[in-house]
């Protein structure tokens, strides 16, 4: 049963012995006080250490090897846990080739080096064994092969392994249920947390914050407003639990309730009347009102929040700028964004400068706008290439509204930079030209278009009939 890992775990010079090579290595990573080395290495009759037997068995010869499965154990739980699964791959494929005694213990620690190293056909060996020996229905074996499956993706063969174990504990049914969460699979996650009662098992603090986390996406009032009551008459979670409170007022703002997460907000301030309210929830609630159109209010809340002496963090000045942007707020916008390098030091991200471009854009101070643009720092990658796009993209709309010919093509030619494929850009041009009456430009850029193989998506709509 060889680990299904593509990179050997250690180097090993053909001049060195096996144990050298290994020694060194855990004395240059720092392993080596963690895993007691005079204790696992070498035994006091002399025997041969145990870790050049990996190399040693893995390679077709066969030293006397100490067969104490639980300085095994011992070992392969520290490499599992300290930053070596691969290792830890290796040392469980010698255990089971010597025929040593694999317990829960081993099997646990092996299963976290799978997940660790996404090592997934290893893990489905692991979980063969397991059912072989019994051992799958353990909840602790259980509970690690539904995390290796949940980490890989395999959500079908998490909720395969959770049913085989036979006394499920809450912390299996919150690893299933992330798992849920991270494939989108609301109404399944919602279904197992309402069969946690035929488990015997109550939900904690994470599976009220996730459950509430899956109504505000479905979105699923009703069901929330459930959660809320649940809450409230069983547990002590809303009293104690900030994540709690947060997760609940966000499923009210996201399904549109803003004034039941007004209540939540208001209630959670008089449950701590000497302790305040944290950053967490003051984003909360600006994210609630922002989400329904409540603008003028998430400025007075943030303001309010300035007040109470808390301080804001990134997320909070991105939600009082776009509140500024919707308004068309420049000068209040042009000074939060000030005050946020100035007075708290937190350096603009590509969010901050995007709700400020926008309001310029939207404003018509397209030189402030562009000077904006010059300055943004994000990167060229990912999600910071296509935020870059975005941004002169919108700025590109700017100059189409304003008749600005020159920093429109600037502009395009920034964003046509960065996505050379991107038709939005190629059409918001066209209608610049268009706007100016410029129709040999025009031709030009179909002709560009043309030559590089691009062409406009077709628009379509689909109805659904119904007999």
């Amino acid at each position: 049963m060889p680990p299904c890992s593509s990179s050997r775990p250690l180097s090993e010079p053909e001049a060195s012995e096996p144990s050298t090579v290994v020694h060194s290595h855990l004395l240059k990573t720092g392993l080596l006080p963690y895993l007691r080395a005079e204790e696992l290495f070498f035994s006091s009759a002399g025997t041969p250490p145990i870790l050049p037997a990996l190399s040693n068995l893995l390679h077709g010869t066969s030293p006397k090897v100490d067969a104490n499965p639980l300085r095994w154990n011992a070992m392969l739980s520290a490499l599992s846990h300290r930053g070596f699964p691969s290792l830890a791959l290796w040392a469980f494929s010698v255990m089971h080739k010597l025929g040593l005694s694999l317990c829960s213990y081993s099997l646990c620690s092996a299963l976290a080096a799978s997940s660790a190293e996404r090592a997934v056909r290893m893990g489905k060996q692991i979980h063969a064994y397991a059912a072989k020996s019994c051992w799958v229905s353990a909840v602790f074996v259980g509970g690690a092969l539904v995390n290796l499956y949940v980490k890989s993706g395999a959500v079908v063969d998490a909720r395969y392994a959770f049913d085989e174990i036979q006394l499920k504990n809450t912390m299996c049914v919150n690893t299933l249920l992330m798992g849920y969460v991270e494939a989108k699979l609301w109404s399944d996650g919602v279904m197992l947390v309402k069969g946690m009662p035929g488990f015997g098992l109550t939900p904690d603090g994470f599976t009220t914050s996730t459950l509430l986390r899956m109504c505000a996406e479905v979105p699923a009032a009703g069901l929330g407003m459930q959660v809320h009551a649940y809450l409230m008459r069983r547990t002590k979670y809303l009293e104690e639990d900030v994540f709690v409170q947060s997760s609940l007022m966000e499923m009210y703002g996201k399904c549109g309730l803003v004034n039941e997460a007004q209540l939540v907000f208001d209630l959670a301030g008089n449950i701590m009347p000497g302790k305040r309210r944290d950053v967490v929830l003051w984003t909360s609630m600006l994210n609630a009102f922002g989400r329904n159109g409540r603008f003028n209010k998430v400025v007075d809340t943030f303001d309010e929040m300035l007040h109470a002496g808390v301080k804001p963090d990134e997320v909070a000045f991105v939600a009082v700028l776009a509140a500024c942007s919707r308004t068309g707020d420049v000068s209040r916008a042009l000074d939060y964004f000030k005050f946020m390098s100035s007075e708290h030091q937190i350096l603009p991200c590509q969010e901050h400068y995007s709700c400020v471009i926008d309001l310029l854009c939207k404003a018509g101070q397209l030189e402030k706008a562009w000077k904006f643009a010059n300055e943004m720092n994000v990167g060229e990658e990912g999600d910071g290439r296509a935020t870059s796009v975005r941004i002169w993209g919108t700025l590109l709309s700017a100059c189409k509204e304003f008749s600005n010919v020159e920093m429109g093509k600037l502009a395009a030619q920034r964003a046509l930079g960065l996505d050379p494929s991107n038709m939005g850009i190629y059409m918001e041009l066209s209608n610049l030209y268009a706007r100016m009456g410029m129709w040999n430009e025009i031709e030009h850029l179909r002709e560009l278009l043309s030559k590089r193989g691009l062409k406009k998506d077709v628009g379509f709509s689909r109805i659904e009939l119904t007999r």
